[in-house]
């Protein structure tokens, strides 16, 4: 029984876009919550560590937009409508994290992305690394209707049928950095045939700790290369 496909999430997983998520979610901010900015600006908005620490506590962005920015449920649709729009023009670089591009390209079996960030702007970093090629599929927030989005495994089955003719009876990894994508990946395994199989892998480079974690993952890897021993399992 082989490993049939790689699903990736993006944030943290993939990239480091911390620093520029930040700046584009002030940005948005001031555009359709200027009461939270400046003096008023949410405490998780105010360092790196935070807002990454506030982003793995939630459970997904609307989420954490409303929880954890104190945005009402109109000023959330409205920003999540700008994201695209801000991060393309937004100059702040977002770099791949240490011999992620060297995995990629190991991998030979189908690979897609399934993330909360827009198809778009993944796009773009995929073609700036020169990794579009690899990727069969890749579903966005703005692929994916509001009530479906993350941990629903909706995007996870839209994602495979852009990789297979049949996604009956395939071995997936998810592969993710957050307590969600634990969730998204029993969810998606539950859309699937009985004989399907999801396995959830957490990276831990990102600054992920699955201790007090009610979804524990199948796997946790400390770097992007530990996942050829995983797939080998399956061989």
């Amino acid at each position: 029984m082989n490993v049939d496909a790689i699903i990736w999430d993006y944030d943290g997983t993939l990239v480091n876009s911390v620093p520029k998520n930040l700046d584009v979610t002030k940005q948005i901010l001031s555009v359709v919550a200027p009461r939270l900015t400046g003096d008023n600006l949410p405490d998780c908005l105010k360092s790196e560590i935070v807002y990454s620490t506030a982003n793995h506590q939630a459970k997904n962005w609307q989420d954490l937009y409303i929880s954890y920015f104190g945005m009402t449920k109109i000023e959330m649709l409205d920003a999540g409508r700008l994201w695209t729009e801000y991060q393309l023009k937004n100059p702040t670089p977002v770099n791949l994290f240490p011999k992620i591009k060297e995995a990629i390209d190991q991998i030979s079996i189908p690979q897609g992305i399934c993330s909360q960030n827009s198809s778009e702007n993944i796009n773009c970093v995929l073609n700036e690394n020169n990794l579009s090629h690899k990727f069969g599929s890749i579903v966005g927030y703005d692929d994916i209707p509001p009530d479906e989005q993350k941990p629903s495994g909706y995007g996870g089955i839209k994602c495979l049928k852009q990789l297979f003719d049949t996604i009956a009876e395939k071995i997936i990894l998810y592969i993710g950095d957050h307590e969600m994508d634990v969730e998204f990946a029993r969810n998606l395994k539950d859309r699937l045939c009985e004989k399907s199989k999801v396995i959830s892998v957490v990276v831990k480079y990102s600054g992920a700790d699955t201790k007090l974690w009610t979804h524990k993952p199948d796997f946790e890897i400390s770097a992007p290369t530990d996942l050829f021993k995983i797939i080998s399992n399956f061989r």
